[in-house]
């Protein structure tokens, strides 16, 4: 299929509460794949479609050594404990943090791309963690605005790019707490 530009802090259809797929049918399996391919090339472990510019309740999480998935409509409808998590996001890019509460378990259904009725259970691990940031996108939410303050955000350096200069993103204007 094809990589899909990331959408960056700043950019409207982050902020947006996505739109309920109402069926599925030949254009929402290639954004499906759009979305994993785009995930791939960006080396993250998950993608929410208001990501890629589509604002529809569409999720794609691929754990290291596993097959991603895909989950339309998810809703999480079971959280539990409490941890603290490192944390960044293919939206934010130059900044994460290590100060983030995230359930310890968490249980979401949605659709899978056969348009079975499934459930996902993460506990402790990564997939619980995904869960809930993918989520968290296609309500509007971003990782950064779960954080107690701007002193919970490191930034990162970017890796050098192969000219030996440092390779970044430019922003849309907004910084990684504001808004």
């Amino acid at each position: 299929m094809s990589v899909r530009p990331i959408r960056i802090l700043g950019d409207p259809v982050l902020r947006q509460k996505a739109k309920r797929v109402p069926a599925l049918d030949g254009s929402m399996h290639t954004l499906i794949e759009d979305m994993i391919d785009s995930m791939r090339e960006a080396s993250g472990v998950g993608l929410a479609a208001p990501q890629i510019g589509v604002s529809l309740r569409v999720i794609v999480i691929g754990l290291p050594d596993e097959e991603p998935f895909a989950l339309i409509n998810p809703e999480i409808v079971k959280r539990s404990g409490e941890r603290t998590v490192e944390e960044g996001c293919l939206s934010v890019p130059g900044y994460r943090t290590e100060n983030l509460t995230r359930s310890v378990a968490v249980v979401a259904k949605g659709l899978d791309r056969s348009g079975r009725r499934v459930r996902v259970r993460g506990d402790g691990d990564l997939l619980a963690q995904a869960l809930e940031h993918e989520i968290d996108h296609i309500n509007g939410v971003l990782y950064v605005d779960r954080l107690a303050s701007n002193d919970d955000l490191i930034k990162i350096e970017p890796p050098p790019s192969p000219a030996g200069e440092a390779a970044g993103q430019s922003g849309g204007g907004e910084s990684p707490r504001s808004g």
